[in-house]
């Protein structure tokens, strides 16, 4: 692995690892990212599967003792089953549209342009969501019903356009539906998980003849890169959204948005799509 590579991975490492759970699309960054770097390809495909799973694993370890009591109570803990049930109803939505529509949305939305226009809308919509008058009806992520979770899973499929965010679409409709801000981030780490292992799964059993022996340095430190960045993006967020609204990723996705559209429109940077690994 030369020096070049080695800074094309920890770049992108980064990169997932901080964005994947803020409200500022993780897909985002990378495909502007990648297109940057000239980092593209089949082989690109498979990375990505390999540094989401190591941000996923971070939320995980996050939440382990949530998770361990879940499991532990599901025999006889009325809560416990609610909430996996909740999980579960969330999730169905994304595998439903995810397997009827993702490869055409990759075909023809996966590109900075895209991207760009989907960060400035749902920038907007943030502002928006954030500004009107914000009426609780769940405080805590174990009061909400079958009713929210399925509401919060179908905001989570806009998430399928880049440049949207998985984690905003599923926090600012969790807010618009009547989420206390803590339950609907909460309720979107946990969402994060079956969501996010199940579509690494799915591709990587679609494109697991990518997957190289050779490339094992590049998948290690990319995994592990996503993974320390990630736990360290959860936990303040965590902590910032107890005292912040989501207004300075509002104005953070617009601003990059708008950034990405004059290179655009100006020639600064040609958007052509990244080359090949």
């Amino acid at each position: 692995m030369d020096l070049w590579t080695t800074m094309t991975v920890l770049i992108l490492g980064v990169v997932e690892g901080l964005t994947e759970f803020l409200p500022i699309s993780s897909t985002g960054h990378q495909i502007v990212a990648a297109d940057l770097l000239g980092f593209g390809g089949e082989r690109a495909m498979a990375f990505n599967i390999i540094i989401q799973l190591g941000a996923i694993l971070a939320v995980v370890w996050e939440f382990r003792r949530k998770i361990l009591e879940i499991v532990t109570g599901l025999p006889t803990q009325r809560n416990a089953q609610r909430f996996t049930l909740n999980l579960l109803i969330g999730f169905l939505p994304a595998v439903v549209l995810g397997v009827l529509f993702a490869d055409k949305i990759h075909e023809y939305l996966f590109n900075p342009i895209t991207v760009a226009v989907a960060l400035v809308v749902g920038g907007i919509i943030m502002l928006w969501a954030e500004q009107r008058e914000h009426v609780v009806y769940v405080d805590h992520v174990d009061d909400m019903r079958w009713s929210d979770a399925l509401k919060v899973g179908f905001a989570q499929c806009l998430a399928m356009i880049p440049g949207t965010s998985r984690s905003g679409s599923t926090i600012i409709g969790g807010l618009l539906f009547g989420l206390s801000r803590k339950a609907a981030t909460e309720f979107s780490f946990f969402l994060a998980m079956p969501t996010m292992v199940g579509a690494a799964v799915y591709s990587g059993y679609k494109y697991r003849d990518l997957f190289q022996a050779g490339d094992l340095p590049v998948f290690a430190l990319g995994f592990v890169t996503a993974f320390f960045c990630a736990m360290i993006a959860v936990r303040g967020l965590l902590k910032f959204i107890a005292s912040h609204s989501y207004a300075v990723f509002a104005w953070y996705r617009i601003g990059f948005g708008l950034l990405i559209l004059a290179t655009w429109v100006f020639g600064w940077v040609d958007w052509s799509g990244a080359a090949a690994l």
